[in-house]
């Protein structure tokens, strides 16, 4: 093994290793499925009869604490670790619902004859260009493997009894004396047994599939992988050259056809009707005929195709109950799953991704045939990073889905469905999960009051606006490090002028006149802050209501006389300093009792303390989430303008902005206001309504089947937008957790004094 990647498997013979990700080829509509199918053909057809192709697909065991590991939350030095007790438990709980204990990964290796490594590497290297191009023309992700990449996968499939790490580096080899296959090797092999062997104590039987049916289902390599043991599928392509396949068809042909011909001799003789031949030989030229036809116009190619299958288990009545299993999906395919009687070793050999097929029984398929063999089935979005947060279980697999939003190119998203679909309880699920396993600072937006026990559940900081309430937020407040520009003012300008937009309420908005002044008093109001920023010279909106009095114009007044009823009338919610703690790491504005009047000014004032939080966050290198229920409130008038600019901006600022609504038809309301759903490559959809699920098949491009998922769905399941992957889920959260008591608004599962409180 080369650290390129680079393997010589004898003296003549070099080959390169591919890994490739799964696309949802099971879930796909009709027109997708022929696509890719047409797509993998092409292909297959690109190698010539110069290389060899060999598809693995393996099924692994994955240490059981190890999986589990990568779900458990560690405690920490607060007041939580209750919490993370219960949430890890029901994280395990559901881990244990799927295979989540097995590690399926997919590769393509290649390989050529050359006389040395010189004359391979430009070759190999131009095949890989071209592989992986082929794949990104399918959608699928695929990157080369390196040298010790390949060595530690072959280390993985010779050491499944024991899943010990690999360690392995290329200085080690020279001062040990070692070669590579000493760190790879494991602790024993054994074939005495001509039906099955051992690697180390492990037992494993290499087998065939002895393909007889004369057409093939794209479900066949899918239900194999499907299995819920360890398994290792491997399917060794070798191309006919197609001059020598036509030539061989041909001769086929011709030996038919001097058969049918000694039959009609043989009848004349007998002295029956001539015509009367051998129903096989009738058929088998039939199919010969079409095959040249097929080979000569159709762009199909030939390929001589050996099809393995290894199963292990921990004993041997576990292997034979998973080689009848095997069995039995070959034969619903109408296959033969043949043990390699006497051949385990080479059948062991030809299964490790090295492009070296010992097994000398080989069908003759043509393209279509072998591209039928799709191994692509259902993608899984289980990534293990300390980030990862749940979002239930995979519909297809029953696997756990863990994903870090940070990891997309934009992670703000959306979370849509109808009311009781569970919109709200999968938002807060979220919150929790990211309260819990990282630092990042949570600010929501509340209009139904919904989020009162999550909030106070984890020491949080709830902020009752209201004409009545004794909490207050101003405003005027001014963070010095606001905006990227040198005047910390810039955007607070922008903000006030917005906020006087929707307090003057006009129909065509603020004219130039009224924008000079307002600019022009925001600058005198915050004079004394900048000259002295303490908390004691922070402005208030009486201060900017005073200073555009004291102005001559009569813009000025009609703009003051606008915001009386905001300053001294009966709606002075918004004119006082600050008095709560949003420094707090969950903040939830509750702002449910503001009138109709207010609603719009107190969500723009919430959108700006989020720029605030976040322009400070931003500094110190944290992270911010911003969670907005009822978002379609956000979609009208001046509000539209800040929620495509938060959007746009929030993840340049290390912000993460989520909005939950069930109003679609608001978020293409215009084609601003439509860069929100394109902007998000985080959609959780939930069950639709049937109109809704119109537009978004349109908007999103999903598939008939995918739409069924969010169709007449139950609570808590639907679909999954994780950047360019589409997977339906389930979420079945433990409803006997004090977690769900606290999520839910279901006025079925609250105590008494929850009811109360809502």
């Amino acid at each position: 093994m080369f650290p390129d990647g680079i393997c010589r498997v004898t003296d003549t013979y070099y080959t390169k290793t591919v890994q490739f990700q799964d696309i949802n080829y099971q879930l796909s509509q009709n027109d997708d499925k022929a696509a890719i199918f047409e797509g993998w053909s092409d292909f297959l057809n690109f190698f010539d009869s110069s290389v060899h192709v060999q598809i693995s697909c393996l099924d692994l065991s994955t240490p059981h604490d190890s999986a589990a590991a990568n779900i458990v939350i560690p405690p920490q030095k607060d007041d939580f670790n209750d919490v993370r007790r219960e949430y890890t438990g029901i994280l395990q709980s559901q881990f244990a619902k799927g295979s989540s204990g097995l590690t399926k990964t997919k590769y393509l290796t290649f390989g050529i004859e050359a006389e040395n490594i010189r004359t391979a590497k430009p070759r190999l290297e131009r095949i890989e260009t071209a592989v992986l191009n082929n794949f990104k023309r399918l959608g699928v992700i695929a990157a080369p493997m390196d040298g010790r990449e390949r060595l530690g996968l072959l280390h993985a499939i010779f050491h499944m009894d024991d899943l010990r790490p690999f360690r392995f580096y290329w200085d080690w080899l020279a001062p040990s004396g070692l070669s590579t296959k000493d760190f790879i090797a494991p602790s024993s092999f054994e074939f005495r047994n001509g039906r099955m062997f051992r690697v180390g104590r492990l037992f494993g039987a290499a087998s065939f599939v002895q393909i007889m049916a004369p057409e093939l289902n794209d479900r066949m390599l899918a239900d194999f992988l499907d299995m819920e043991s360890s398994l290792i599928v491997n399917i060794h392509i070798q191309p006919v050259d197609q001059v020598s396949a036509i030539k061989t068809v041909k001769r086929k042909i011709t030996d038919l056809d001097r058969s049918k011909i000694d039959e009609q001799k043989k009848a004349v003789r007998q002295g029956y009707d001539m015509d009367l031949i051998p129903s096989d030989l009738a058929t088998y030229g039939a199919e010969a005929k079409k095959l040249l036809q097929d080979l000569q116009s159709r762009n199909e190619r030939m390929f001589l195709v050996t099809f393995l299958v290894v199963n292990t288990a921990e004993n041997q009545r576990q292997l034979e109950n998973n080689i009848f299993q095997a069995s039995s999906i070959a034969q619903k395919h109408n296959c033969q799953l043949v043990r390699l009687d006497f051949q385990q070793e080479q059948g062991l050999m030809s299964s490790l991704p090295l492009g070296l097929n010992q097994i000398e029984i080989q069908r003759t398929l043509t393209t279509s045939s072998v591209a039928i063999f799709v191994p692509f089935t259902t993608m899984e979005l289980f990534q293990s990073s300390g980030d990862a947060l749940y979002y239930g279980l995979n519909a297809l697999s029953n696997n756990l889905i863990m994903v870090d939003r940070k990891k997309l190119k934009n992670p703000s998203g959306l979370i849509l469905g109808t009311p009781g679909s569970g919109k709200s309880f999968s938002a807060k699920r979220e919150i929790l999960n990211a309260f819990l396993v990282s630092d990042d600072d949570i600010l929501i937006a509340d209009p139904e009051a919904e989020y009162f026990p999550l909030v106070q559940r984890l020491n949080g900081q709830v902020i009752r606006i209201s004409p009545t309430s004794r909490q207050y937020v101003n405003p005027m407040d001014l963070n010095l490090d606001y905006s990227d520009d040198e005047n910390p003012l810039s955007l607070k300008v922008d903000f006030l002028l917005s906020f006087c937009d929707i307090v003057v309420g006009s129909k065509d908005g603020l004219q130039p006149v009224e924008k000079t002044v307002i600019d022009r008093c925001v600058r005198l109001v915050y004079r004394q802050y900048l000259e002295d920023p303490r908390p004691e010279n922070m402005p208030i909106l009486e201060d900017l209501y005073n200073t555009l009095l004291a102005q001559e114009e009569k813009e000025a007044h009609f703009i003051a006389t606008a915001l009386e009823i905001y300053v001294t009338g009966s709606l002075n919610v918004f004119n006082h300093r600050t008095n709560v703690d949003i420094h707090n790491r969950i903040v939830c504005y509750d702002i449910k009792e503001l009138g109709k009047q207010l609603k719009q000014l107190g969500m723009l004032v919430i959108q700006d303390q989020v720029w605030n939080r976040v322009t400070v966050n931003r500094a110190a290198g944290k992270t911010t989430r911003y969670y907005v229920d009822e978002f379609h409130l956000l979609l009208k008038g001046e509000l539209a303008a800040w929620s495509v600019e938060i959007w746009k901006r929030f993840r340049k600022w290390g912000g993460i902005s989520t909005g939950v609504t069930q109003n679609i038809k608001d978020l293409l309301a215009s084609r601003e206001i439509e860069n929100i759903l394109e902007n998000s490559d985080f959609i959780l959809m939930l069950n639709q309504a049937a109109g809704d699920r119109q537009i978004l098949a349109k908007q999103l491009n999903i598939s008939p089947h995918q739409l069924s998922y969010v169709t007449h769905s139950g609570e808590g399941e639907g679909l999954l937008f994780y950047g360019s992957v589409i997977l339906p889920f389930v979420d079945r959260f433990p409803r006997d957790t004090e977690l769900y008591r606290i999520m839910t608004t279901k006025l079925s599962d609250l105590s008494p004094s929850q009811e109360v409180q809502a």
